[in-house]
């Protein structure tokens, strides 16, 4: 199947099929949204469902992102299609997402049912966030064509979309997809299948420190919220991890870990990988080498555009530091 992309499926009418739906609704596509249960009201099961999108769109007017006119215009390429309907829509998708509930049973009639309807030579991405791609390619007749593609919510805002592949993955299909993703304004990560993808994995190691620390009396949850907001956020939204880990030095990473861990818990050590790099003598930037490579870029200017970028978000989040002419710019004197 050739030419440009124009129509997609979304088999699974919940949240995320939803935001699936508007994310591509936005970028210009057709999507028939279909809902795989069968049900008695099914009227007025796609009556809440349209008043949902509704809502969605409305919002977006609200956040100045599209004007009232697109938004009916976004709304307009959303089909809504029972099962039956579903099928022959599907069999001119040549991308489809799979985004029911996270049941194995219900991943499992899913793939069936797309299996059989779904052109053959077309792509079909499982939104999953539990299952793996390794487990899900065994569900369809053609593994080479399926992958995972793990949305975040929500998914017509968030810009990231990890895709990850079996070994039986088609490179052809996974370069469409991921070039289907970035023509839609999407950032689109690829990663091995591994239980947790990336953000996952991350976030729930984050979330679980923060909700430690509240327990042990550390920092009341307020505290722990507006430093992750005004600290923790910013920063990393700016340097990724592993950039930043170069950035300080390794080594410094290497120290720290090691007092951690012998107040706090094993959780705490340091990585095999920051254990090597420091051995030999990769610690980041002032080596030029850490887990990037720094020998061939212009350091201080790589330095300045990341300080810029800080500053950029510092601004929009009032945060940036300011000058004073002098004391009496302060609402208070000092106290000498």
């Amino acid at each position: 199947m050739n030419g440009p992309l124009r129509h997609i499926a979304v088999v699974g009418a919940g949240r995320m099929g939803e935001g699936i739906a508007l994310a591509f609704a936005q970028a210009g596509l057709q999507v028939s949204l279909i809902d795989l249960k069968q049900r008695a009201a099914q009227a007025d099961h796609f009556q809440a469902l349209r008043r949902n999108l509704e809502a969605e769109a409305h919002s977006l007017v609200a956040l100045e992102l599209i004007g009232s006119v697109q938004a009916e215009q976004l709304l307009a390429r959303i089909q809504l299609l029972t099962r039956a309907q579903g099928e022959p829509a599907l069999a001119g998708c040549r991308l489809v997402f799979e985004a029911v509930p996270e049941v194995l049973a219900a991943k499992r009639e899913a793939m069936a049912w797309i299996d059989r309807h779904a052109p053959a030579d077309g792509i079909i991405a499982s939104t999953t966030s539990t299952f793996l791609v390794t487990e899900l390619a065994q569900m369809v007749s053609a593994p080479q064509r399926l992958l995972n593609a793990h949305w975040l919510n929500p998914a017509h805002l968030m810009p990231l979309v990890e895709v990850s592949r079996s070994e039986q993955t088609c490179e052809a299909k996974l370069a469409e997809l991921l070039a289907t993703l970035q023509g839609i304004g999407k950032v689109a990560v690829v990663c091995n299948a591994a239980p947790g993808f990336i953000v996952p994995r991350l976030q729930a190691l984050v979330m679980n420190e923060a909700a430690r620390m509240v327990e042990e009396g550390v920092a009341s949850a307020e505290q722990i919220d507006l430093a992750v907001r005004s600290g923790f956020g910013p920063r990393f939204s700016v340097l990724g991890l592993l950039e930043f880990i170069d950035w300080g030095g390794g080594d410094i990473l290497h120290h720290a870990s090691a007092y951690l861990s012998q107040h706090l818990g094993e959780r705490y050590q340091a990585a095999q990988a920051v254990r090597d790099n420091m051995a030999a003598g990769r610690n980041g930037l002032r080596e030029g080498l850490g887990f990037y490579d720094y020998r061939h870029i212009d350091v201080p200017a790589y330095r300045q555009a990341r300080l810029a970028a800080l500053v950029q978000r510092l601004r929009q989040a009032g945060l940036a530091p300011y000058f004073a002419s002098g004391l009496e710019a302060l609402d208070q004197p000092l106290l000498l």
